[in-house]
Formats: C-alpha cells, structure tokens, sequence
C-alpha cells in the first residue's frame, strides 16, 4: 500500500504536489481550529480579568478583519482542495490557480464577514441610560417637586430597571404614577415629567 502511495504520488505534477501539500496540512490545521472554537471559544474574544474604573463612552466595535491567522488557514485550505478538484477534473494549470484563488478568496470574504456581524451581536449587558429617553416608566419611590430630591422609576430599558428621577414638576410625583424619561441629568439621573403633559 505504502509502495502504491509512492507510486502515485511520483506520477503528480508538481503543481498537483504543492497543492496537496498546501490542502492537507491546512485541512489539518482548519479542523483543529474548529475543535478549539468548539470546546474552548473563540481566543480572540477572551477579556481580561481586573477591575476598570474608567468609563467608555463611544464602542469602536469590531472591525472587519479580512487577513487573520483564521482567514488564511480557510483560505489555504480552500485553495488547496479547489486546485486538486480543479486538475482531477481536467482544466489548465492557469484555470485551475485562477478558480482556487477565487475560492480561496470567497472563503475568506465569508469568515471575516461571519466574524463582524458575529461581533456584532455581542452584547457586554452595560446599561446605557441614554436608552431610557422617551420611555414611559412607573415610578416606585415618590418623586420630590423642582429637583428638590430623588425619587425611583422602573422602567424597561434593557430589562426592567430602577432608577433614581427627578423632576421640574411644582408638585411632587406620587408612587405609582406614570411618567415620560426627557432627559438624563448628570450621574445617570433621569429627569422625568407627568405622562401626557
């Protein structure tokens, strides 16, 4: 068997060659990535562990990464497999490169985009106050008049959440009354009016 191999392998044009040198290895290494994806997540998105005091107020998000270690290993092993269908099904040497980049290509094009719109489906459960602007909330703890204190709203924003109001009302926003969000005072206060009025 190992004799037939051998033969075989000598009767390949060295372009066949390299192409099941690329294919195999690259297949390999494709494979294991997905079982590492699988059982131990993806590396590149792990955190660090620690306690940050500082605030972010603008996410960059996830860039589109089209060269990766992951893209080109897709892209390898696309290539390599694309180039052997392409010469075992008859075509040209300068066909058959030309398909498999493309392939190759493709293949990147698709993993870089499955990871940005992957990333963006991400959500790191940070409340964004900002959110609750517009909103109807009831209020759960009695809201002094003209900002004189603080009182608390529920409200559904990223769940339900209770949060510290005020108000420009002259009278004070008794507990259980309905309320609209205007605006967002300084220290994630919110500053909340009478619904309807």
């Amino acid at each position: 068997m190992i004799l037939s191999i051998s033969d075989s392998w000598q009767g390949l044009q060295f372009i066949e060659k390299l192409y099941w040198c690329i294919a195999l290895p690259f297949s390999l290494m494709f494979i294991i990535q997905i079982i590492i994806t699988f059982f131990v997540g993806d590396i590149d998105t792990m955190e660090a562990e620690g306690d940050v005091d500082t605030s972010i107020e603008e996410d960059s998000g996830i860039h589109f990464q089209f060269l990766s270690i992951k893209n080109l290993i897709a892209f390898f092993t696309i290539f390599g497999w694309t180039g052997i269908a392409c010469l075992a099904g008859g075509l040209n040497n300068g066909l058959s490169i030309l398909i498999s980049t493309l392939a190759g290509i493709a293949m990147m094009i698709i993993m870089a985009s499955l990871a940005y719109f992957m990333g963006k489906l991400v959500d790191d459960g940070t409340l964004k106050v900002k959110n609750a602007i517009g909103k109807v909330a009831s209020v759960y703890l009695r809201i002094p008049a003209n900002r004189s204190g603080v009182g608390k709203v529920q409200v559904s924003v990223q769940g339900l959440q209770t949060l510290e109001a005020m108000t420009d009302n002259d009278e004070e926003i008794k507990t259980g009354a309905i309320v609209e969000i205007v605006e967002i005072l300084g220290n994630d206060i919110l500053l909340v009016k009478l619904s309807g009025k």
